[in-house]
């Protein structure tokens, strides 16, 4: 017999990104800039007769419907976030904006390629003194573009301000963070011996800390707070409770009651954030302009030697070193974007984490698929094997603290 059931409490399929519609205002931003752009150099052409900023303007046309492409997905995503007949949301159409806009970027390589063997074999005259301020001005227009896009944002958390300082090595798990106080020398470390994980706190020299005069309190990037208490282990301090997923938040430790405060930053290892909570489509969109701006970066190279040294077979160098730069970033949105698309598991340090929580209970995983949703969302069906009487709302319990597990599903059997 066995008995399966959702949890409640994370039933929601609106799976979209934390940035969604601060995204999505971005993009639009940038499309309105290079629209302007291509007007302008079309009309300027067309007036003064400049095929070589016609061109570049029809060029400006192909970065715009590019990124439409992008602003239309975070529009259709979020429009439709509540339509049942997605099964698991629309938190997928920016990866799958992403995909197409990486096989635009390859037929653009392709295409770049092509036309700089073809200037090899037959050089044409260039006009020196058109091109480069049309290169130079396409430069401008693609920085604007990504800072537009960026929108000048840190991806690393943000403390509060405190008093001290401290030294962090941006660590996780068993790496420990040394924070000089006014008490000696402090080390914090996230343990996870076992699991669940939970901070522990020794000192390194000085005088020893007692339970009821130090307290931990996390500060995420959204703002949201939350205080562990702790309590003596022998030798270092512990907290009480458990420490949620994700591990990327500002600790402080506060000091006794006069107030005396210390912050260190932990953040996730790369590979724990990166494929689960990476936006897509707006890194697609930032793909496609800083492939603009190199190109036009190497362009302006290659053409400034030919005006002032005569090597004219620069300008066709220029423009395959830039064909393969651009291929490269494509190969790589390829490569991701299609493993999400084929659901392929975002995270498989969070898929062992998982296993081996829940069989240090004695209860055996007999299959788990995890897979994601959208950023910073997945999904998870789990089937365990136990010899007790827990029922799914125990396991659904212990999972709770991964916050990125946005739709979870478990099954459970008894053992014979």
């Amino acid at each position: 017999m066995s008995t399966t059931e959702t949890c409640p409490e994370i039933h929601s399929h609106i799976f979209l990104g934390e940035g969604h519609e601060r995204n999505e205002r971005r993009t639009w931003m940038v499309i309105a800039l290079c629209a302007a752009m291509m007007i302008a150099e079309i009309i300027g052409g067309a007036l003064f007769g400049s095929i070589a900023l016609i061109a570049d303007g029809l060029h400006m046309s192909t970065h715009a419907s590019a990124l439409l492409l992008a602003a239309l997905a975070y529009r259709y995503a979020r429009r439709h976030a509540d339509d049942r007949r997605f099964t698991f949301g629309t938190g997928k159409f920016g990866d799958l904006a992403g995909f197409t806009s990486a096989i635009v970027l390859a037929m653009i390589a392709l295409l770049i390629a092509y036309e700089a063997i073809s200037r090899f074999i037959a050089p044409i005259a260039i006009s020196f003194d058109e091109a480069i301020p049309i290169a130079i001005l396409g430069l401008i227009v693609n920085v604007a573009s990504v800072l537009l896009l960026s929108g000048g944002e840190q991806h690393h958390a943000h403390g509060h301000h405190a008093h001290g300082h401290a030294h962090h090595s941006h660590a996780h798990d068993d790496e420990a963070h040394r924070i000089e106080t006014s008490r000696g020398v402090l080390v914090l470390a996230i343990v996870e011996d076992g699991v669940p994980p939970r901070f522990r706190l020794s000192t390194a020299g000085g005088v020893p800390l007692r339970a009821g005069e130090v307290t931990i309190e996390t500060i995420r990037a959204g703002g949201e707070t939350q205080a562990f208490a702790l309590v003596d282990r022998g030798g270092h301090l512990e907290s009480i409770d458990e420490i949620p997923e994700p591990h990327s938040f500002t600790a402080r430790v506060n000091l006794g009651a006069n107030g005396q405060a210390y912050a260190v930053v932990f953040e996730e290892h790369r590979h724990a954030l990166g494929a689960a909570h990476r936006d897509n489509n707006m890194r697609a969109a930032i793909v496609h302009v800083l492939a603009d701006a190199a190109v036009s970066l190497l362009v302006i190279i290659g053409l400034l030697l030919g005006r002032f040294l005569g090597w004219v077979w620069m300008d066709p160098i220029a423009g395959l070193c830039g064909a393969f730069v651009i291929a490269a970033w494509s190969y790589g949105l390829v490569r991701d974007t299609g493993a999400i698309l084929l659901d392929i598991n975002p995270d498989q340090r969070l898929a062992d984490r998982v296993r081996a929580m829940i069989e240090a209970a004695g209860d055996r995983v007999t299959d788990l698929h995890l897979w994601r949703l959208g950023p910073g969302h997945m999904g998870m069906i789990l089937s365990v094997i136990t010899e007790t009487q827990r029922g799914p709302e125990y396991y659904q319990s212990l999972l709770a603290r991964f916050r990125a597990l946005s739709h979870v599903t478990v099954e459970v059997r008894a053992s014979h």
